[in-house]
């Protein structure tokens, strides 16, 4: 499987912008082969948005119908961050358009991170799986990587491709650098994390999005800068796929 993803800097609320971006770097992932791209953690309408609730969407707004629309047109299934309003509640959401244009998975963040996300959304209850070419795929929001229980619980359901929007800030750079890869060794599955660059009101994120393959090897991985990468995940190979599951002894 090719997968892509687009680090870039946040859109700041326009959701024009947004979308443009979204499809250009679709566009160019579709021209390589690309089977996904993935794009940040609240890409519509950025991370760190005074205004975040004035821009919430419902699964069925205009510009996801666009995505849903570009997905289709460059035959490359689209996993973009976006707050959702569903009635009186706000999500930190995730949805997975298929190559065909179609919702494959809608996913709300299970772990949100400090006292600022816990008073603007409501947490996911439950993960999700979907078939991504072939393979068994699931979205995790930031935090969520970092929680092992999680990971392992999409492992133990036969997922092998997990695809993560984030936001990660600094001084966090430990996440990228040694978490994710150790995280995709640990529990044989690839990860897709995908952050911004740049500063977004008082935050400035750390960049270094990457694709780590299941033996924790990472295949690509991005600077401080926009970028779009591209990777071809090797084949699982039973001898260094990691056997934890199975040995762990219960104390």
């Amino acid at each position: 499987m090719r997968l892509a993803l687009w680090q870039g800097h946040s859109p700041a609320a326009d959701l024009d912008l947004a979308c443009a971006q979204a499809e250009a770097a679709l566009a160019a992932a579709g021209a390589l082969g690309a089977t996904a791209l993935v794009l940040p953690e609240l890409w519509l309408p950025g991370y760190n948005r005074p205004d975040l609730p004035a821009h919430a969407l419902t699964r069925d707004s205009a510009p996801l119908r666009r995505l849903a629309a570009a997905a289709r047109t460059h035959r490359t299934a689209l996993i973009l961050g976006y707050a959702e309003r569903d009635g009186d509640r706000l999500f930190n959401s995730a949805a997975c358009f298929g190559p065909d244009g179609a919702l494959l998975a809608n996913y709300r963040k299970v772990q949100l991170y400090g006292p600022r996300e816990a008073a603007l959304f409501t947490p996911g209850d439950r993960l999700e799986t979907f078939a991504l070419n072939g393979e068994t795929a699931a979205i995790l929001i930031c935090y969520d990587i970092e929680f092992a229980p999680h990971v392992k619980s999409l492992a133990d359901r036969g997922v092998t491709v997990i695809l993560v929007p984030t936001a990660n800030m600094q001084p966090f750079t430990h996440v990228a650098r040694h978490t994710v890869p150790a995280m995709a060794a640990n529990h044989g599955v690839a990860i897709v994390y995908t952050n911004y660059c740049g500063t977004e009101g008082d935050l400035t994120y750390t960049g270094q999005s990457l694709i780590a393959g299941p033996h924790g090897e990472v295949l690509a991985q991005a600077g401080d800068t926009p970028a779009l990468l591209i990777a071809d995940l090797p084949p699982r190979d039973p001898a260094r796929i990691s056997t934890q599951a199975a040995d762990l002894r219960h104390l």
